[in-house]
């Protein structure tokens, strides 16, 4: 890679169109918006600025509940169904949508009539009124997808169109020394796609094989023997002797359209096909389709009104060759100083796989440097073309902006959403690259698709989703988009209605089609209030990060993480982002108080390592290595891991260049703030030299992941019991031990944000050593808890400085209306040392009755079966007796049954219950989602991964009611009533099955 700062040459760099991109988008953040989103964000930006309040976070608004990914077949919708989905959403909770056009479920796309209801027409148009109409009439956003499902693709063009995506395949004849070809150029081996109709040769190219070069996949080819035949092809044949000085391979490029069109087609009459990405032609197609056939006066005006997003699915090009447009040799010149065509055969490939190699090294520097210009290209004429135009619209591009050999990292920076996904990322470190191109644009959001499990269709349950999301919150998103909800019927779909991926290939599809037609959408307002929490805590001010881990490649979706801090660091509660060369030239990437982005994630320190796409090589830019280098004089602590004295550039050196980069190097080791290693077991003792501490820590290695947030002198952490990387594997079990926080304020105390209740209540149990706080915190796997630590009287409470709890012999301290209080499961004597003066108060409580399993039990289920219609269900009611819970699937009429039941017992509570007597109510295991009531009193949600109700205040002495409803999946019914599909699943455990225990306890005032 050659070093652009030093070199002026005429063209705009990758570098640039990124930091101008971020400087545009900052500078013009609300302006290009629609006024109500404008107004939504200027008041959440007042918002975020004024003290908080347990009303704003339990019920933080429409801005950042969780949305769903609506999936359309096609336009073949009715706008009255449109409008009534939209306020079923709306009414479970939920603050948006996403339209796409999916079907992958259908398998007769005759009955979808493209010409009539394709994407895209008079039709979809309608429809999307429709749902743009009510959609602001709720509050809610909606977000449009570029194109039909996805890649991008528009009708109007062809394959061989100027704006269709090409690909660059090759032919090949090997000729033995001295041997003569005479015939027709080489035809490409991999055959055309239908509707290919054109393909034109680029180049032909002669190559001495050279075995020393080859790999067990590649045949090595010596880069210095390549000549170019091209001139010599005359009405496309070529006569060419070869040399006698060994093998020869003969090889012609030919540029043509790849034929490609977006997922489970066709979805537009005439068929769509996917654009260039790489060049304005491409995006212009889309901008034009839009222009001329979507945005109608009145859809141009429901946007600026409703505002929302224009979205872009992950990057999936399939060539048969080598990713290409037309503008990439001129493109690869001005970017690398050399010519692309000398270079081809190292790049080709085919059906995905390298074909030739040169010498080792100068091969993975020509890889490196070709993938940077397409990365480039796609920045520009793509990605910011796209958000350009959307901010125009007023709306914001958001994307997942990977699926490519290109630094998604950066990327993330260009858009002001970026998102991952939950199906795609192998582990928690492809979302940490996303966020660090986010945090250091100075943007807020990180999305992710979320749910979308393999073989998941109407089984899956909210458990396991929020399992999934509790580590994705830790690693950086704090916006989720559902996976998804289904438009509710089509012509010849079987109960419970039309499901974009199920059947999938005549089995169980992917995803879940969430809604009404599931019996646990009854509860579903629960769980969208703890996301909506758990976002609104997440968009909270900026994220503060203790290490930024440097990545010279920055692909994502790969589940690459880093050397130390992926396996070790962070069970010891350390936290890390990625970031990439083009990010060190953003307005952010400054120094102040020796961190690095101070106004942003605030980094205490910057890690370097070799690079792991390529073999570990210790490699660096030279603007990369000056741009660190400014930064540790600038104050901000570097580590180093590896043997630095011998660095290469990443791409093909320039003259000169490798001793500059290692003189450059060598000053940056030289830093009173950089430290080299040689081995990762090194990184925490360098640290350590360095002051470089954790915001988060512990004692011991936990499955502890946690996520920091600031503003205003708040810090805001959220905690999650869960799988810190997928590559290490971790056994994650109930954890029960002190966490350590960093606090910005010395007076700050700590408060426990109940997502899932909306309730914030004062921690009444901690110590504190300086610019520290240390609390216990208790979770079983997956579960989750928010701490802010704040000035007291932030969330309202009343106890203002009234002295806490340092230590207690009781089980539990709290802050109640009656001031601090001690709970304990057995009476006794209990002494509390407080913070004022080290005082210690002995407190008495009474006897305490046992703890009680429930286990008689009434059971009332309503079982969901099909109905006179695809969208009718019809409700067959059962009574059971239970002396044991025991999961409906061991019950011999409940075996196949999906639904909802009711269990009810009730429980008598002697003379010696009192007013100082609580309890709580554990119900055990549980599937899926289940509400609680108690004397006829529905208590707050609960939360679903530790179910477990606080009935405070709500018992009394005789007779006591307690109702547990449960809702189910409908994958066992489905086995029964849909076996050609659904009957090799395996039928689910539903219900509660406890252990219920009721565990009393006492309570009283610490005097």
């Amino acid at each position: 890679m050659r070093d652009r700062a030093a070199d002026h040459r005429p063209g705009v760099s990758r570098r640039t169109v990124l930091a101008t991109a971020a400087v545009t988008a900052a500078a013009g953040a609300l302006d290009w918006q629609s006024p109500v989103r404008a107004a939504a964000q200027s008041g959440a930006v007042q918002q975020s600025k004024s003290a908080p309040s347990a009303a704003r976070f339990a019920d933080p608004g429409r801005a950042v509940q969780p949305r769903f990914r609506w999936w359309w077949p096609d336009a073949l919708v009715r706008p009255d169904e449109i409008r009534r989905e939209i306020d079923q959403i709306a009414d479970a909770g939920f603050g948006g949508v996403e339209i796409a056009a999916v079907h992958h479920s259908v398998s007769d796309t005759s009955v979808l009539d493209t010409a009539r209801h394709g994407w895209g027409g008079a039709a979809w148009v309608d429809a999307v009124e429709a749902a743009l109409q009510q959609a602001a009439r709720r509050g809610m956003s909606v977000d449009l997808t570029v194109g039909p499902s996805w890649p991008a693709a528009v009708p109007g063009i062809t394959p061989d169109s100027e704006a269709a995506v090409k690909e660059l395949v090759h032919g090949a004849v090997t000729l033995e020394p001295g041997a003569a070809y005479s015939g027709a150029v080489p035809a490409p081996i991999a055959e055309a796609e239908a509707g290919v109709t054109r393909q034109d040769l680029l180049a032909v190219q002669a190559a001495r094989v050279n075995t020393a070069n080859s790999t067990r996949k590649e045949t090595g080819l010596d880069q210095a023997s390549v000549l170019d035949l091209t001139a010599s092809v005359r009405d496309g044949r070529l006569d060419w002797t070869a040399p006698a000085d060994g093998t020869w391979v003969l090889v012609s490029y030919w540029v043509r359209g790849s034929g490609q069109t977006p997922e489970a087609g066709p979805h537009t009459d005439p068929a769509a096909y996917v654009v260039d990405h790489f060049s304005k032609a491409g995006t212009r197609a889309v901008i034009d389709f839009w222009e001329a056939n979507i945005l109608t006066p009145k859809v141009r005006k429901l946007l600026k009104a409703a505002g929302g997003a224009l979205f872009e699915d992950s990057i999936e090009l399939e060539t048969e060759g080598l990713q290409w447009t037309p503008g990439l040799p001129k493109a690869f010149e001005k970017d690398h100083g050399q010519k692309l065509l000398p270079l081809l055969p190292a790049l080709v490939l085919n059906h995905g796989n390298q074909v030739f190699a040169f010498e080792a090294v100068a091969t993975r520097q020509l890889r490196h440097d070709f993938w940077e210009t397409v990365s480039g290209l796609v920045d520009e004429h793509h990605f910011t073309a796209l958000r350009t135009w959307a901010h125009s619209l007023g709306l914001e591009l958001r994307s997942q902006p990977y699926g490519l050999q290109t630094d998604a990292i950066a990327t993330a920076a260009i858009l002001d959403i970026p998102e991952g996904e939950s199906l795609g990322f192998k582990n928690l470190d492809d979302y940490r690259c996303l966020a660090g191109g986010r945090d250091m644009a100075g943007n807020t959001v990180l999305s992710c698709e979320a749910g979308g499990y393999t073989g998941g269709a109407y089984s899956t349950t909210w458990q396991k989703f929020l399992r999934t999301m509790g580590g994705a919150y830790a690693a950086g998103v704090n916006q989720t988009v559902v996976h998804g909800f289904s438009y509710a019927d089509l012509p010849g779909v079987d109960w419970p209605g039309y499901a974009a991926f199920t059947p999938y290939k005549g089995t169980v599809g992917y995803g879940e089609s969430w809604g009404p037609r599931h019996p646990t959408w009854k509860h579903v307002g629960d769980v969208s209030g703890y996301l909506s929490r758990v976002h609104h805590t997440l968009q909270t001010g900026r994220s503060r990060v203790d290490v930024a881990v440097f990545r010279q490649t920055g692909y994502t979706a790969t589940g690459i993480g880093a050397s130390w801090f992926t396996a070790t660091g962070i069970p010891l509660g350390w936290t890390h982002q990625f970031l990439s060369g083009p990010l060190l030239d953003l307005p952010a990437a400054t120094v102040r108080g020796g961190r690095l982005a101070p106004d942003g994630p605030a980094y205490k320190a910057l890690f370097v390592e070799g690079d792991f796409f390529y073999s570990s090589a210790v490699t660096l830019a030279l603007s990369d290595a000056r741009a660190l280098l400014r930064l540790t004089r600038a104050g901000l602590p570097v580590v180093l891991l590896g043997a630095w004295d011998t660095v290469v550039p990443p791409g093909t050196p320039d003259g000169g260049e490798t001793d500059e980069l290692r003189s450059v190097v060598g000053k940056l080791l030289a830093q009173p703030r950089v430290r080299q290693v040689n081995d990762k077991t090194e990184i925490p003792a360098a640290l350590t030299a360095l002051g470089v501490t954790p915001d988060v820590s512990y004692a011991t290695s936990s499955t502890l992941l946690n996520a920091h947030r600031h503003e205003d002198g708040v810090d805001y952490y959220y905690l999650c019991n869960g799988k810190h990387a997928e590559t290490v594997k971790p056994a994650v079990a109930a954890i029960d031990h002190e966490v350590t926080l960093r606090r910005t304020g010395r007076s700050a105390v700590p408060y426990l944000l109940d997502a899932w209740t909306g309730k914030a209540e004062r921690i009444a149990r901690y110590t504190e050593d300086g610019d520290t706080v240390t609390v216990r915190v208790t979770l079983e796997p997956a579960e989750t808890v928010i701490v802010a630590l704040g000035r007291s009287g932030l969330f309202g409470d009343r106890h203002g400085n009234s002295p806490h709890a340092v230590s207690s012999s009781a089980d539990e301290a709290r802050f109640t209306d009656d001031g601090l209080v001690v709970r304990a499961a057995a009476g006794g004597t209990y002494e509390t040392r407080l913070s004022s003066g080290g005082r210690t108060v002995r407190t008495t409580i009474g006897k305490v009755p046992e703890p009680t399993e429930l286990t008689d039990w009434e059971l009332h289920v309503e079982d969901w079966r099909p109905g006179a219609s695809a969208t009718r269900t019809t409700v067959v009611e059962h009574d059971v007796t239970l002396d044991a819970l025991t999961p409906w699937s061991k019950v011999t009429e409940l075996a196949d049954v999906s639904g909802i039941g009711r269990y009810r017992t009730t429980l008598t509570l002697g003379d010696a219950w009192t007013g100082g007597h609580g309890a709580r109510l554990e119900l055990g295991t549980v599937t899926d989602t289940c509400r609680v009531t108690v004397n006829g009193h529905r208590l707050p949600p609960v939360d679903q991964i530790h179910p477990v109700a606080d009935l405070h205040g709500l018992l009394k002495r005789g007779r006591n009611v307690i109702e547990i409803e449960v809702a189910t999946p409908l994958g066992n019914r489905l086995r029964v009533s849909d076996p050609t599909v659904y009957g090799g699943t395996t039928r689910q455990d539903y219900g509660l099955m406890g252990p219920v225990r009721l565990v009393p306890y006492g309570e009283a005032r610490v005097r």
